[in-house]
């Protein structure tokens, strides 16, 4: 029984920090979070960044020196689908070097390495893309006015980005993303 000041003690304490904090989100308003919940166990499970970035052709220090991101226009999707989307009779001829996943086609934050990667091929221009033959694309998967990227997926194009760009010395000025990139 000696114990029970002790115990009203704690959970005064309890009870005013809990009042504190409810007070001070009260404060801080009501804006949702930017993105949705993020699992690192889940981010874990994923191959790693190197794995995606190591090609069959011999990569040169200056091949590249310019990244894009840029969302699919779809809601779904990985390499073959988005190539069937596109008309286009095979994944290999996908005009991208990496696919990011949204969990719905691939894992959550899966990066996808395209036969033009592996080969160390240019991209094409198109009548939708005018960019440099020294230009790595990253198709992330997801439309940008109805579904954004996922946090795994930004995650992950961030250390893909960064891991290209250590790579292969590109300025941060030469790496662009989506107008609404989070």
């Amino acid at each position: 029984m000696s114990n029970q000041p002790r115990v009203a003690k704690v959970l005064v304490a309890l009870l005013a920090s809990m009042t504190v904090a409810a007070i001070l989100l009260l404060v801080m308003g009501s804006n949702p979070p930017s993105a949705g919940p993020f699992s690192l166990s889940t981010y874990y499970r994923l191959d790693p960044i190197s794995n995606s970035v190591i090609s069959d052709a011999t990569q040169s220090a200056d091949r590249w020196n310019c990244i894009e991101i840029y969302y699919s226009g779809s809601t779904a999707g990985n390499i073959e689908q988005l190539a069937s989307l596109s008309g286009i009779t095979s994944p290999d001829l996908i005009d991208c070097h990496f696919v990011v996943c949204n969990g719905l086609g691939g894992s959550d934050g899966q990066v996808e390495t395209t036969a033009r990667w592996k080969k160390q091929w240019s991209v094409l221009s198109s009548r939708t893309w005018y960019g440099t033959p020294q230009t790595i694309r990253i198709c992330v998967v997801g439309d940008a006015n109805h579904r954004l990227a996922t946090s795994s997926q930004i995650r992950r194009v961030e250390h893909l980005v960064d891991t290209l760009a250590r790579k292969f010395d590109i300025e941060p000025a030469s790496i662009y993303y989506p107008g609404n990139w989070q």
